[in-house]
């Protein structure tokens, strides 16, 4: 970046224009066009895990500025900041409203020097103060968002793990919610906002050993094999049209594998603000590709009876006979499952051209709720069965399509198709997606 000319500092996450119009290392004058600013201004900033307390949500940062940082040593606060060269110039760029470069470093087991750095476009400074940091010196504090009507960022196309888990509730910036769930889970959901100003909570409140298939009648339905492997503490082999876990009737304790999407969280998910995609879900822990996430949790309703005229974003109809016989374009899902007798003969044709039942999470839910639409996802749906065998009222737990590093966003496709919403007045809605994926549709629906 430095041979370039992209970033004038070798070390420095700053680059700046002094105060003669000059770059912090170069002796260049810049253009007249720079005449009537007030210098000195930053124009380019390096994320590479140098401060402790840097916080990277992609389109919104929190960034530490320069000085009192041992970079030669264990990289920790050692002093104050001041307010002079680069943190002054990005007070001066927010006062002024002169965009910043933003560059990322990632670590790259392929590169000679053990890092990658992406451009990921001009963001603009938005505010600042000062605070005590990790270390307990005074470091000053910028936010920037990312400017719209820009390509997609370059880190989407490499694996984006960078991120501090937080080691107590006091780390964690922007909390807002100590735990959405309200006890009501094993392992506590805290929400941060960093985004909103002031920052506001998320609404909603929170209101739950087989060993030879052969044996096991459960087993027998799921093609006379176990859906999932011992491995992780369970993980789902592959995606099935439904899966048929053991359940109260049966005599197998709760440490069946047989019964994994029954445990609650394993992993510490976070709810977090977006810019443009309201609240979303993140892991703190490495999720495995085939490891159940999470249920959907709500009141059950009949779909006919939904109130379409108040715009509720969180009813999951329970498509789950539909998706077995791939009507409507869903992707056909049977694999090797075994259905009852009863399933096969059914004849009611209205539950097989709409759902019959759904689950409304509007007012009442769980973390799943604030899980954001992808058009590539990184976890599917999977219908499950394991106090009765009802296929229409069929649990919904969300599973890991592939393996997810800490800090990603995890999202699941919504299956909206385009134009099939419709106002109370039976006009076509739409919505745009801002999922960011390199197909997206451009639509939600």
């Amino acid at each position: 970046m430095v041979a370039v000319g992209f970033h004038s500092h070798w070390l420095n996450g700053i680059d700046y224009i002094g105060q003669s119009g000059k770059t912090a290392s170069k002796g260049a004058k810049y253009p007249p066009e720079y005449t009537g600013y007030t210098f000195p201004l930053a124009t380019s900033i390096v994320l590479s895990g140098q401060y402790e307390d840097d916080l990277d949500n992609c389109e919104d940062i929190v960034y530490t500025g320069q000085g009192g940082n041992n970079l030669l040593g264990n990289k920790r606060q050692i002093q104050d900041q001041v307010m002079l060269r680069g943190n002054l110039g990005l007070k001066n760029c927010m006062e002024q409203c002169v965009p910043v470069r933003v560059v990322r470093g990632h670590q790259s087991a392929n590169s000679y020097v053990g890092k990658v750095y992406t451009y990921d476009g001009l963001y603009q400074v938005v505010n600042y103060w000062a605070e005590k940091g990790v270390s307990g010196f005074t470091v000053f504090k910028f936010r920037l968002k990312r400017l719209e009507g820009q390509p997609l960022m370059t880190t989407n196309q490499v694996q984006y793990t960078r991120g501090r888990i937080p080691n107590s509730i006091s780390e964690i910036r922007g909390l807002v919610c100590v735990d959405i769930s309200d006890g009501q889970e094993d392992i506590p959901i805290p929400a941060t906002n960093l985004v909103d100003d002031p920052p506001v909570a998320p609404a909603g409140n929170c209101k739950g050993t087989c060993v030879d298939p052969k044996s096991c009648a459960c087993a027998r339905l799921n093609g006379s094999d176990f859906p999932y492997v011992h491995r992780d503490g369970g993980r789902l082999i592959e995606p099935k049209a439904v899966v048929f876990e053991c359940g109260p009737n049966c005599g197998c304790g709760p440490g069946c594998v047989n019964r994994t999407s029954q445990r609650g969280l394993r992993y510490r998910l976070e709810v977090f603000r977006t810019p443009k995609k309201g609240w979303g879900v993140r892991s703190w822990d490495y999720i495995p590709s085939g490891a159940p996430v999470c249920e959907y949790i709500g009141i059950l309703k009949k779909t006919d009876e939904v109130d379409t005229a108040s715009e509720n974003s969180y009813i999951f109809d329970i498509d789950c006979l539909q998706t077995m016989k791939g009507l409507d374009g869903r992707e056909r899902r049977l694999g090797d499952v075994t259905l009852p007798t009863y399933l096969e003969k059914d004849d009611d044709k209205k539950s097989e051209s709409v759902p019959e039942f759904c689950i409304d999470a509007g007012s009442t839910g769980n973390v799943a709720r604030f899980i954001n639409h992808s058009c590539q996802p990184n976890l599917f749906v999977q219908c499950i069965l394991s106090t009765h065998h009802n296929i229409k009222l069929a649990r919904v737990t969300l599973v890991a399509a592939d393996n997810i590093p800490p800090l990603k966003e995890l999202t699941y496709d919504y299956g909206y198709a385009l134009d099939s919403v419709m106002d109370p007045d039976g006009k076509i809605r739409q919505m745009a997606c801002y999922c960011g994926a390199e197909d997206c549709r451009k639509r939600l629906f």
